[in-house]
Order: structure tokens, then C-alpha cells, then sequence
């Protein structure tokens, strides 16, 4: 991997920080995070969350897992004092136990939540707090014409399977969790960002999370190709106000689980 893969990486990530970090300060918040002493960031990305869970609970000792490379090495640069470790966040070994367990937008790419949920809930301290938020935009035009492109072009076997498909419902989680846990809470906000740029930087966004999956195996002309017929799906299905803002309507689920 080389330097300027890794810095792209990150400042792509990062392009839309305000916006990306301010469900996560909703989370931390409903999850009373300044209580935590001991904290784990699992999928911290290149550390802003961990750094919003530091604003949070600034004496905490704090543990980041990840598993790209590239963003732990942006994370450990933008905060050299935190612990981070490079791993699968769902077969990390670590045992805790943690006051609080923190999962931003990282849960949505592992499977089988049904075994790692309850096994994140066994690394809690008593009273320790499990939060979760991840986004539940599949439905959305962003996301539906992503999968919509992969399957119909010259390059559908390339992206046979890349998608994210798995769907949980908030009865779901709360079926699983409340067994376990003293309280459950779980809720979904619907964020409206407004985005500079009309459709190009929906664009840029996606390509920090979404779109990464569908544009790796791609060659530069079939992304360039790819991308023109996303851009173009975009222009019909959002609006474009007359100062050039377009505003991405981004659901997301939360949940705050104490042990």
C-alpha cells in the first residue's frame, strides 16, 4: 500500500468530517459517554470518532480497532497518544471489560450480528454502555443505483456480490440485546446533510464509504464509465438548489445497550 493510496484514503474519508461526525456525537451523547473510564473504538476509521469519544470522556483510556490499514495509520497520526490496533473488529481478541464499547458506521460491513453483538455485550462492564449507530440508507436512490449500475454494464461479473445487503430491523436488535442487557434503547434519525456541489460531491462522499466496494475492481476507464452513469442517476433523483447545495438525506440507526 503505498503513501499517497493511504493519505487518499483518508482525506476521502474525511472530505465531509463535520457532517460524518455528528451522528456520533448524538450516539455518545444519548449513551452518557463522559462517565466511561475505560473505552473501545471498534472501526475507528482514521480517529475522528475516536477523537469525539475523547471530547466526551477526556481521562478515559481508549482502545481503537480497525481493520484497513490505511486508516489506523491516519488514526495513529492524528492521535499518536491512543492505543490503536490493526484487526478484524469482528474477531477482536480483546477482552475489556469496557465502561464503553463504541461501533460508528463500522457494523454495517460485518455479518452475523446475531454472534457479535452479544459477544461485544460479554466485554461490558456492569452498567457498561454498547453503542451502535449505522447507516440504513439501502433504500435510497444513492444507494439503489449503485447496485443497479453494477448489475447492468460490461462490468457486472467484476461486482457480482460487492453489496451490502443485509438489512436489520430495530425489533430485531432489541429482540437479541434485551435478554442480555439491563436497558436497550434503539432509534432511527433521518440526517438531511447539505452538501456544496450539487451531485458531484454526493459523489465524493460515497466514495469515502459506499462506492469503494463497487469502484476497487474497476479499471480507470470502466470507473470513469461507471461513474458517469452514476452522476447522471443522481441529477434525476435528487434536487439541486439554485446556489449549487444538495441536500443528502441519510437515515441511520442507533442503539445504546447497557449490561
Amino acid at each position: 500500500m503505498t503513501t499517497q493510496s493511504t493519505d487518499w484514503q483518508a482525506r476521502q474519508y474525511t472530505l465531509f468530517e463535520a457532517q460524518r461526525t455528528r451522528p456520533v456525537r448524538d450516539l455518545l451523547n444519548a449513551a452518557q459517554a463522559a462517565t466511561a473510564r475505560t473505552a473501545l473504538d471498534l472501526g475507528c476509521g482514521p480517529g475522528n470518532s475516536t477523537e469525539t469519544l475523547l471530547d466526551f470522556a477526556p481521562h478515559a483510556r481508549v482502545i481503537g480497532v480497525d481493520n484497513s490499514a490505511d486508516m489506523i495509520d491516519a488514526a495513529r497520526k492524528r492521535l499518536p497518544d491512543v492505543d490503536f490496533e490493526l484487526a478484524d473488529i469482528s474477531a477482536w481478541a480483546g477482552e475489556g471489560p469496557f465502561d464503553l464499547i463504541l461501533a460508528n458506521a463500522s457494523l454495517q460491513w460485518v455479518a452475523d450480528h446475531e454472534t457479535l453483538l452479544p459477544s461485544l455485550v460479554r466485554k461490558l462492564a456492569k452498567g457498561g454502555r454498547l453503542a451502535v449507530q449505522m447507516p440504513d440508507n439501502l433504500d435510497e436512490p444513492a444507494h439503489r443505483l449503485m447496485r443497479e449500475i453494477a448489475a447492468d454494464g460490461p462490468w457486472r461479473d467484476k461486482l457480482k456480490g460487492v453489496e451490502r445487503t443485509a438489512r436489520y430491523r430495530a425489533e430485531a436488535y432489541y429482540a437479541l440485546l434485551a435478554p442480555l442487557c439491563a436497558s436497550v434503547d434503539v432509534w432511527r434519525t433521518t440526517y438531511h446533510h447539505p452538501l456544496e456541489g450539487g451531485v458531484d460531491a454526493i459523489i465524493e462522499w460515497f466514495k469515502g464509504s459506499g462506492l469503494r466496494p463497487f469502484l476497487a475492481p474497476l479499471d480507470a476507464d470502466e470507473k470513469t464509465a461507471y461513474l458517469e452513469r452514476y452522476r447522471d442517476g443522481l441529477k434525476a433523483a435528487y434536487t439541486v438548489f439554485d446556489d449549487g447545495t444538495a441536500l443528502l438525506p441519510f437515515p441511520r440507526i442507533f442503539i445504546v445497550a447497557t449490561r
